[in-house]
């Protein structure tokens, strides 16, 4: 009971007062690695509960970390990029875009080479943003310094050779040293990297099973089960031999997966996931891989390889039995490539050893019935016959990989923000493909391959609803339904044609008339000004109370705001008709004039941005700085109810906004 009314004693006193946050201590040091260059090393403690976000996030996200070396005399240059550390890396729904970001510690190394004579200091600028469960900061900036050690003129090349050897010994230790100090200041979020890995592994087990239903694969089952039963004398020696045969599947298809980790490198894996070219290739490849499976060609490895493993698999013993599984994933390979070729992409953007991972579910789905059928060949009589079916199975799996096809693409004109593939072309190609689909299902569309269809069976029809059930579901994303269940795979709403659907109110030209003067759309489509005097005036004309918003472009729980809470019903009538939103973006890069410039009583800042005046007006208004942040006032600018931060709680948020509204009528 104590607990509780002191928890609630802290949650009354943060809701009634303005709180400042600094939860981010930068501190610098250098190492040397020769009497040229040097490792400058930033390191943030990051205090509990908030996070740090990573320097490479795309654009539309939140505010990335960023250093600014000062080198007005072309002292040094700067060798590479600046590193970082691990960190966390989650698929964020808010902004739709993978997000990288640190807790409790991060360490950012930069290498230098002096071209000149040394100095003592460097000065350096870092700009972040930290955000926590419920708040989120304005993007600020620090000034850093780094001591060089033992500053003195650089050496002659004559110097330089005499002691190159030694200088690549420290060079080596130091680089040594700073990775190692990398990997351990920010270590990974291992719960959320399990479960990622889980996740491939359970996909990848069901893809198997997948590709166990495709004509390549199931008709091998009974010539397999029949081999084992020619070649074991025993049912001891049959189960033994089955096992090794399961094994030996998952050890080749492990192999690949560990080949493509080793290939490409377990870190740059995951920083290939927002490559352009990368996006581009798998984009070809898995619509080469869909048009396989719908009938236009088969891709085959060579017969002549296929021929020689065979040849091996009779050579008998452990031997035998390995070549014979090599045998299944070369001859089944016309089916089970592309679903390999898939599961390899996917896991590669997830980085790490999630290929391996993959693999291991996949082959693992194949193994089991192999096995299983091969030690007890009784079970067979179970199994359905081959027939049509199985290329229905290959068909739909098509149709799948060419759906899948344009995520890739997606990515790519994310990234490049050419506007190509926005999210009703996106959407409209989704609803082909799936309305295709559907009426393959029932029947209405026949390809290469399939046999003649007498009539549909139960689990055709009821699965070709379920696609017809997905592509309606689809339509109305084209008119801005937020479509949940494809978060992630569709481009975010913002990035459209019509950012509030077809035949929205703000692709409405008679709404966009009658738009009040410094107005405009906002979130939820709620008249929005950003210019405060403006916003005041027209609150003084109608009668209505302010609703200050300090936010954030970047602000994550901002827009968790805007989209869980603003958008219920008795909210957003509220918003729409009782207050007037003066939303003020304390992120906003824009320049001020030259005259409005001024420097911050309350900080000490030079306030020279948009962004810097609404948040210095927040400090020092309300002795807050974090985002979200909302005030309700009266004409005067005086508070009419404490002011309140984040609050998930909607009925709580929605009693706060009528309280403040019953206090202005009064």
């Amino acid at each position: 009971m104590k607990n509780s009314i002191t928890t609630l004693l802290l949650l009354l006193s943060c809701s009634m007062f303005g709180q400042m946050y600094n939860p981010v201590k930068w501190s610098t040091s250098v190492e040397k690695i020769s009497d040229k260059e040097y490792v400058l090393k930033a390191e943030a403690v990051i205090q509990s509960g908030w996070h740090l976000y990573g320097q490479y996030i795309e654009e539309g996200g939140p505010s990335a970390t960023a250093f600014t070396f000062k080198n007005p005399k072309k002292n040094f240059e700067l060798n590479g990029k600046t590193t970082e550390g691990k960190g966390h890396e989650v698929v964020d729904k808010i902004f739709n875009m993978k997000i990288k970001y640190f807790e409790d510690k991060a360490l950012f190394t930069q290498k230098i080479k002096f071209t000149s004579d040394q100095i003592t200091n460097i000065a350096a600028e870092v700009e972040f943003m930290v955000c926590d469960d419920s708040n989120c900061l304005p993007p600020s900036s620090e000034e850093l310094t780094f001591k060089i050690p033992n500053s003195k003129k650089v050496a002659s090349a004559e110097e330089t050779a005499a002691t190159k050897d030694s200088a690549i010994v420290d060079e080596k230790a130091t680089i040594e040293k700073v990775e190692k100090e990398e990997k351990t200041v920010s270590s990974p979020a291992k719960k959320k990297d399990s479960r990622g890995l889980i996740s491939i592994f359970i996909i990848a087990f069901l893809s198997g099973f997948a590709a166990l239903l495709t004509p390549c694969v199931f008709p091998m089952i009974p010539m397999t089960v029949s081999y084992f039963t020619k070649q074991s004398k025993t049912k001891a020696a049959g189960i033994r031999n089955a096992l090794i045969y399961g094994f030996s599947i998952i050890i080749i298809y492990v192999l690949l997966g560990s080949i493509v980790t080793a290939v490409f490198g377990a870190d740059s894996l995951n920083a290939l996931s927002t490559n352009v070219w990368f996006n581009l290739i798998f984009f070809v490849l898995l619509v080469v891989f869909a048009v396989s499976f719908l009938g236009a060609f088969e891709i085959m490895l060579p017969n002549a390889l296929a021929n020689k493993v065979d040849s091996q698999a009779d050579r008998g013993g452990l031997i035998g039995i390995f070549f014979m599984a090599l045998a299944l994933a070369i001859v089944s390979f016309s089916c089970t490539g592309p679903i390999v070729g898939t599961l390899l992409v996917e896991a590669a953007s997830k980085g790490g050893i999630a290929p391996i991972v993959g693999m291991l579910g996949f082959s693992t789905a194949i193994a089991l019935p192999f096995s299983l059928f091969a030690a007890f060949p009784g079970w067979l009589n179970a199994l359905p016959k081959s027939g049509g079916w199985l290329n229905t199975v290959k068909v739909v799996l098509g149709f799948l990989e060419l759906a899948l096809a344009f995520k890739f693409l997606s990515n790519a004109d994310l990234v490049l923000q050419l506007h190509w593939l926005e999210r009703e072309v996106f959407l409209t190609i989704w609803i082909a493909v799936f309305g295709t689909l559907a009426f393959y299902l029932f029947g209405k569309i026949t390809l290469p391959h399939d046999s003649p269809l007498n009539h549909i069976s139960v689990g055709r029809l009821s699965f070709g609803l379920i696609v017809l059930s997905f592509t309606i579901y689809l339509i109305p994303g084209l008119w801005g339904a937020p479509l949940k269940l494809i978060s992630g795979f569709a481009p975010p709403m913002q990035y459209s044609e019509s950012p509030e659907g077809f035949g929205g109110s703000k692709s409405s030209g008679e709404t966009k008339s009658v738009l009040p003067d410094g107005a405009e759309f906002g979130p939820q489509n709620i008249i929005t000004f950003h210019d405060y005097q403006k916003g005041m005036e027209f609150a003084k004309k109608n009668g209505k109370p302010v609703l200050l918003d300090f936010t954030g472009y970047a602000c994550v729980n901002c827009r968790k705001m805007e989209e869980l809470v603003w958008s219920d019903a008795k909210v957003l009538n509220v918003l729409k008709n009782n207050v007037v939103l003066i939303s003020l973006y304390v992120d906003d890069k824009k320049e001020l004039p030259e005259n409005e410039q001024y420097v911050s009583e309350t900080t000490g800042k030079k306030i020279k941005t948009i962004g810097n005046k609404w948040s210095d007006l927040q400090i020092k208004t309300y002795k807050a700085n974090a985002q979200p942040y909302y005030v309700i006032v009266d004409h005067n600018s005086a508070n009419l109810v404490e002011p309140s931060a984040y609050n998930p709680d909607i009925e709580d948020y929605y009693n706060w906004l009528n309280s403040g509204i019953q206090k202005f009528k009064k």
